[in-house]
């Protein structure tokens, strides 16, 4: 596509950046355009729209997915992390107007209406918050004087406050998760994570005792005759009904009558008509995702890129996890999009960001590696000449 001699960023940037991650997120991306096509449809037929009104929302979504990841990681480390920062005041601002002025779905106030949209403000506090708590870690080991953990901790609580009131539990529990893995990884005490532990166990259970839709989602999961299963049922009975290797495309039926198909179960409706070995290769994409992203984290020397690469991958994999474990029956239902591949614009546009602020932290380390193979090959030159 480029000569290594031609200069300008982005002739720098196809040569930094990690061609091969890049890739398996534009595979999933064109994976959930593709599995809309049949996914999506009933659902307009329910709402009473125009056949492929999600599929065509969802191809122009994936469009600029694309252009906002490559965009994203054309930027330099710091200009990302600075965008990130500037981001998340403005994710902070829109999510905290959600419980004033905020669309109410199913008893959740968590999307502003916008011209032609709903905009889902959490969903990009979720990489951005990520971003700031790995600065200050960062911070806080190169300077310890500076009181970089009650900042990081007293952000969690008012990110978390907010989420909680919209109610948003599946994505504070998400953030959480996150946010301790940043904080394990940034070489803190065990007395610290024993006690961090114990506030998030104790929060869970507070959650199940105080918010009604909690307690029945987990009761519904520990004893389905509790209550309401009827979209785990159907998306167990579309793993049952597809088999190895599907029914084919566009013959599932389950989808016709899952309220959800086109977001959170999508993988169901992928199950019934594609099988498990096409489930079983989008598991591996997102495996493969998480693996290399991690790997290339922990090569990294700066500490700022180490953890928020990590805290990135880590957010980007548990997310997919929870969305799959739901579909699986294995998991309480969370109302949670699958990364990439679920329809919905304010979660595939924050995800892109997120990957592609993966992708600008580790063109770093690929510019590194580059400087030091040519060194490298220099020295054996000259060692042999001489």
């Amino acid at each position: 596509m480029f000569r290594r001699s031609q200069k300008g960023p982005v002739a720098d940037w196809w040569w930094t950046v990690d061609k091969v991650l890049l890739g398996a997120f534009v595979v999933l991306i064109v994976t959930g355009v593709m599995l809309s096509l049949a996914a999506s449809p009933p659902v307009a037929h329910r709402f009473r729209l125009e056949s492929l009104h999600f599929f065509s929302r969802h191809g122009l979504f994936a469009v600029l997915a694309i252009l906002v990841m490559v965009g994203t990681s054309i930027l330099s480390p710091e200009r990302a992390r600075r965008l990130a920062a500037g981001l998340f005041g403005v994710a902070v601002v829109l999510t905290t107007a959600t419980l004033f002025i905020g669309l109410e779905v199913k008893g959740a106030s968590r999307w502003i209406a916008m011209p032609g949209f709903s905009l889902q403000p959490s969903e990009l506090l979720k990489p951005t918050f990520v971003v700031v708590i790995a600065w200050l870690f960062a911070e806080g080991l190169k300077r310890p004087n500076l009181p970089t953990k009650p900042i990081a901790l007293a952000l969690l609580g008012a990110v978390a406050a907010l989420l909680v009131m919209q109610p948003d539990i599946g994505q504070t529990m998400l953030l959480m998760a996150a946010w301790g893995a940043v904080f394990f990884l940034a070489g803190v005490s065990w007395i610290w994570i024993a006690g961090m532990a114990g506030v998030g166990l104790g929060g869970l259970v507070l959650f199940y005792l105080t918010v009604p839709h909690v307690t029945d989602r987990i009761n519904r999961f520990l004893d389905p005759e509790s209550g309401d299963t009827f979209q785990v049922d159907r998306a167990i009975e579309s793993f049952q009904n597809g088999g190895f290797f599907g029914q084919g495309p566009g013959e599932g039926t389950v989808k016709h009558v899952l309220p959800d198909a086109h977001t959170d179960f999508i993988f169901a409706v992928t199950a019934e008509e594609h099988g498990a070995l096409v489930c079983a290769l989008i598991l591996l994409v997102y495996g493969f995702i998480v693996i290399r992203g991690l790997s290339r984290a922990f090569k990294e020397d700066d500490t700022f890129v180490r953890l928020a690469v990590s805290g990135l991958t880590i957010l980007f994999g548990l997310q997919a996890a929870i969305n799959m474990g739901v579909n699986l029956g294995i998991m309480p239902a969370k109302g949670m999009t699958l990364p990439l591949i679920s329809y919905g614009g304010s979660s595939m546009l924050a995800t892109a960001f997120s990957a592609g602020l993966i992708l600008s932290l580790t063109r770093r380390r690929a510019a590194r590696v580059v400087l030091k193979n040519g060194l490298d090959s220099f020295s054996r030159w000259r060692a042999a000449v001489q």
